[in-house]
């Protein structure tokens, strides 16, 4: 049987919560995100947007219906909201994104931005009847007869609530990026060039002062995509 709750000692780094105001918190539900890359709803609206003083009142808001993830009404306390998903509590949208010290931010975005999110292809697979499934960083996969333009590490955008593709970003020289990782984790730098490894390491990716490993890039169309981001 699965815990519920984890002890803060142990929490993620990325969530950014005191770690010795109580013994435990509450852990996300089973979803696309790992554990380092998102929060639970209820922790989110008490903890960290501030719009519940309790668990309880987190579950009562949820229940009137008025949060949506991804532009679509969500009622599950412990659903995890991560990287780059919309979050709209009301009338007010943000944007999950990791800051310079690798803390997850729900950032406040305009309702045309929510309108949309960066999705990283992780990778595709060919099923049954010769269609192409897309794998995306946040879980989803999306069904596609022709694949063939879409490479692992590019992103798409997604328009929400349909999970529609309106937009693709190549992983290429000259491209944006946003990173997730490293030393340089929650800043925007341009790809300079890209280093295919033929053994066991990580592929690199060039910019213009540093190098950084290739699961660290998420290939963004601007820097606008990335509300408060550092370049």
């Amino acid at each position: 049987m699965s815990r519920s709750h984890i002890k803060r000692l142990v929490m993620p780094r990325s969530w950014p919560l005191p770690r010795k105001s109580s013994i435990w918190v509450q852990k996300p539900n089973p979803g696309g995100h790992n554990i380092e890359n998102c929060m639970p709803l209820a922790l989110i609206l008490r903890d960290v947007l501030g719009v519940a003083h309790t668990r309880r009142e987190a579950k009562r808001i949820l229940h009137s219906r008025q949060v949506m993830v991804d532009g679509r009404i969500e009622t599950d306390d412990g659903r995890g909201v991560g990287l780059m998903d919309v979050l709209t509590v009301g009338d007010n949208s943000y944007r999950c994104v990791l800051d310079t010290n690798g803390k997850l931010r729900y950032r406040p975005i305009s309702s045309e931005d929510a309108s949309s999110k960066v999705c990283r292809v992780m990778g595709k697979t060919t099923i049954s009847g010769g269609r192409t499934q897309l794998h995306l960083h946040d879980g989803r996969n999306i069904l596609m007869d022709d694949a063939s333009a879409y490479s692992t590490g590019d992103s798409v955008v997604l328009a929400l609530p349909e999970q529609t593709i309106s937009a693709h970003h190549k992983f290429a020289e000259g491209s944006l990026s946003y990173l997730t990782g490293g030393s340089h984790i929650g800043e925007t730098a341009t790809i300079r060039g890209h280093d295919v490894k033929r053994s066991s390491k990580a592929n690199e990716v060039q910019f213009d002062d540093f190098l950084t490993i290739a699961d660290y890039v998420f290939v963004i169309g601007s820097s606008a995509d990335i509300p408060g981001a550092e370049s």
